[in-house]
């Protein structure tokens, strides 16, 4: 689909931060979390639809997203630019009925994905930055929406954790082009596979050793068991990229049965032990 629903799951990291701060079950939560997440799921969809008409041609080149409305023909330039224009504006005016510091972060995010669909997708390395920019965005955004300070170790966490599921992703799609990797996107044909093995590698044990300082951080005898659950969550997804099952993170929770068990006792887990 053209707005991407899907990949609203990533927008769930907004709740991170009351979730994590103990202030998911205050009275009115649902009420006060409507808006937010409204806002950056039309900001994630416009940016989508953004990227999908810049992207295009490239797109015919691709097996799978040859197939996607613009590409394919199905839904006319004019009419996707005008639905973009569209819900870039109502989420620009949710957030602004939020708070302006949550504004502030809604707008950085679509000036994020301007640059990255324009000119930053293309640069080595800047486009993997970029995406996990976006990542860090949504964690601020959530701790602007709810009043609640990120520590040093969940932004490190996140921002590493960001890092490894955009080097899984490009890994995946460099293995599945192959040659025509350079007609879909330049920065693919200039990563040696060589490299993006090594960082995600690299990356993943990063993330498992600052995730398990936070963990340490917050003195909990419960928190510390998500610990290995987090290690078997990364290796899982590893191991899907590097069998060529595919490297999105939306589709690699939502596909795997394993990792979907996994990320839904790490969420009953550390609810425990916050919450319980």
């Amino acid at each position: 689909m053209l707005l991407r629903p899907l990949q609203w799951l990533k927008n769930l990291m907004l709740f991170f931060p009351p979730f994590l701060g103990g202030e998911i079950l205050a009275t009115g939560f649902i009420y006060h979390a409507i808006f937010p997440f409204i806002s950056f799921c039309f900001a994630s969809s416009a940016s989508y639809v953004l990227n999908d008409l810049l992207d295009r041609a490239n797109d015919r080149h691709h097996p799978d997203k040859r197939h996607r409305p613009i590409a394919s023909g199905r839904i006319p330039i004019r009419s996707a630019s005008l639905l973009a224009a569209l819900l870039a504006f109502c989420a620009c005016a949710m957030a602004w009925a939020v708070s302006l510091p949550f504004l502030s972060y809604l707008v950085a995010y679509l000036l994020l994905s301007i640059g990255y669909s324009t000119r930053f997708k293309s640069v080595v390395l800047l486009d993997i930055f970029c995406i996990s920019a976006g990542f860090l965005l949504r964690l601020q955004a959530g701790g602007a929406a709810f009043g609640i300070q990120i520590s040093e170790w969940l932004f490190l966490s996140v921002f590493l954790l960001s890092i490894f599921l955009s080097t899984g992703k490009r890994l995946s799609e460099k293995q599945r082009l192959g040659d025509s990797a350079k007609h879909h996107r330049k920065a693919l044909a200039a990563y040696p596979k060589e490299f993006l093995e090594g960082t995600i590698y690299m990356t993943g044990g990063a993330v498992l050793v600052t995730y398990t300082m936070y963990v340490l951080s917050r003195n909990s005898s419960v928190l510390i068991y998500s610990v290995p659950l987090s290690c078997f969550g990364l290796l899982r997804y590893i191991l899907r990229v590097q069998t060529g099952k595919g490297g999105d993170p939306t589709e690699s929770l939502t596909r795997d049965l394993p990792l979907l068990i996994v990320g839904l006792a790490w969420v009953v887990l550390v609810g425990w032990g916050i919450y319980g």
